[in-house]
């Protein structure tokens, strides 16, 4: 294919200033059982190729489902087109600088290859995930899930970039609802399609598995007779399967360079954080270290280059508590004059590449969970997503979990339903004040963070310890 491109952007036939073209194939195969039933069983394919085109320092762009080469001509000449119209109205011009030459192939690791299971097989798991989960004639409903997606990149361009990239990736779901009265509670594995990786099969019949299932279903019991979580302000302590989404909505989206240019207020809202908060803003306590880094090995969004070609390597973006950098491409970092990451990505070759999350970590500290709880006389502990709200400058927030325990004296005492918690992203992160160790540290991640205009949903990596957080507003209800 990389022969193929090069050979197709030699002919294209433009007096354009760069040319570059990303070519992706995109495999997917989803199957969900209900009730020990099978509901989806679906698989898909989509290819094609991004035409990018710099013109008088503005990029263009155009694609096509076809590689042939009268195809990604016209792409190429409407993308051409597009560039020199809004040449008249430029912002910030935009050079070849910002699409450096790369050479270079990344291809997730993995042990099992995705076809190594047939659908017959997968259903037949999640069927038993169904029959496992329902421990209990209080479980009213049972679900189990999973998706596997390949996809293959190639990027070419007008001053020699030659990348070739190989995805493998696994998205896994299964959880039970139970009710006795009008009291309905739903116990998931990790919160809505949290457990998401790089890999292949082996990373979906774990020896651990049957046994975290029938947790899933017994805690799912536990909650219909469990109290209400307390109204109070208490140390909070959140597992690592719900700092994936305080990561995310508090940390990511408010450090993207587009948001803070104002690119995205239209449709997903701003950002609180600006440009002269970099270097200077104390975002979090000095336990707050947060890394940009694509390259975890199986991490959700781990690759060698972004979408555009840029080298990805791991970054600080903020450290011990300080604001460095944002999450912003070579044209954002380049106009708003500040540093940024490899981070311009697309969700497919229908969409041009923008200013994206991939793996966002916080990294660990020195404490054992047992050591955590331990020197805590009064806490909450929650765990896993159920509910989220945030507004639009990324600054007050809300979330609910699905699980929790009350902290008595060191020791984690009764069981809690409906625990949520609110706060604003400065005051939360400066509460940070106990950080879990390596053992804590679990990787999790999102297929579905959606942005941009035409849609984008892009997949993301968060990586975090056990935390806990001072003097924060915990309080009960339904989400």
């Amino acid at each position: 294919m990389i022969s193929e491109l090069s050979k197709a952007i030699a002919a294209l036939d433009l007096p354009a200033d760069w040319l570059g073209l990303r070519a992706v194939k995109d495999t997917s195969s989803t199957y969900a059982v209900r009730d020990g039933k099978p509901e989806t069983n679906g698989k898909s394919l989509t290819q094609g190729v991004m035409v990018e085109v710099l013109v008088n320092g503005q990029l263009g762009y155009g694609a096509t489902n076809s590689l042939k080469l009268e195809s990604l001509q016209a792409a190429a000449k409407t993308a051409y087109q597009q560039a020199l119209t809004a040449s008249q109205w430029s912002i910030h011009p935009t050079t070849v600088a910002e699409r450096p030459k790369v050479v270079g192939q990344y291809s997730s690791p993995f042990l099992k290859p995705l076809q190594s299971l047939t659908a017959g097989e997968i259903n037949e798991v999640l069927v038993k995930l169904c029959q496992t989960l329902n421990v209990s004639a209080q479980i009213v409903q049972t679900g189990a899930a999973a998706h596997t997606r390949e996809i293959e990149t190639w990027f070419v361009s007008s001053n020699g970039s030659e990348v070739y990239q190989k995805f493998l990736t696994l998205a896994t779901d299964y959880a039970a609802t139970a009710q006795a009265g009008p009291v309905v509670q739903r116990r998931s594995h990790n919160g809505w399609l949290a457990h998401c990786h790089q890999g292949g099969m082996e990373l979906f019949l774990t020896p651990e598995l049957w046994a975290e299932v029938k947790q899933v279903g017994e805690q799912a019991v536990e909650l219909l007779s469990a109290e209400e979580c307390p109204t109070t302000a208490t140390t909070l302590v959140l597992d690592p399967d719900q700092m994936l989404l305080q990561i995310h909505e508090s940390v990511g989206h408010p450090l993207e360079l587009d948001r803070i240019l104002g690119d995205e207020r239209n449709y997903a809202g701003g950002s609180f954080v600006k440009p002269k908060d970099f270097g200077n803003l104390v975002y979090g306590s000095p336990l707050m270290n947060i890394t940009f880094d694509p390259t975890v090995p199986g991490e959700f969004s781990s690759y060698s280059f972004d979408d555009t070609g840029v080298p990805a390597t791991r970054e600080y973006v903020i450290r011990e508590g300080v604001l460095e950098r944002g999450l912003g491409s070579l044209e954002s970092q380049a106009r708003l004059g500040l540093p940024g990451v490899a981070c311009a990505r697309a969700t497919s070759w229908n969409r041009p590449a923008i200013d994206r999350m991939a793996n966002l970590n916080l990294e660990p500290g020195n404490a054992s969970f047992e050591e955590i709880i331990g020197n805590i006389e009064q806490g909450v502990y929650m765990q896993s997503n159920r509910s989220w709200s945030i507004d639009d400058q990324r600054h007050k927030f809300q979330f609910g979990c699905e699980y929790a325990k009350l902290i008595e004296n060191g020791q984690l005492t009764k069981t809690l339903r409906n625990p949520n918690y609110r706060g604003t992203t400065p005051q939360f992160w400066r509460s940070l004040s106990q950080l879990g160790d390596r053992s804590t540290w679990k990787l999790y991640g999102s297929p579905v963070c959606g942005k941009g205009e035409p849609n984008q949903t892009i997949w993301v990596g968060h990586a975090a310890p056990v935390c806990a957080f001072t003097n924060i507003e915990v309080f009960g209800g339904g989400a």
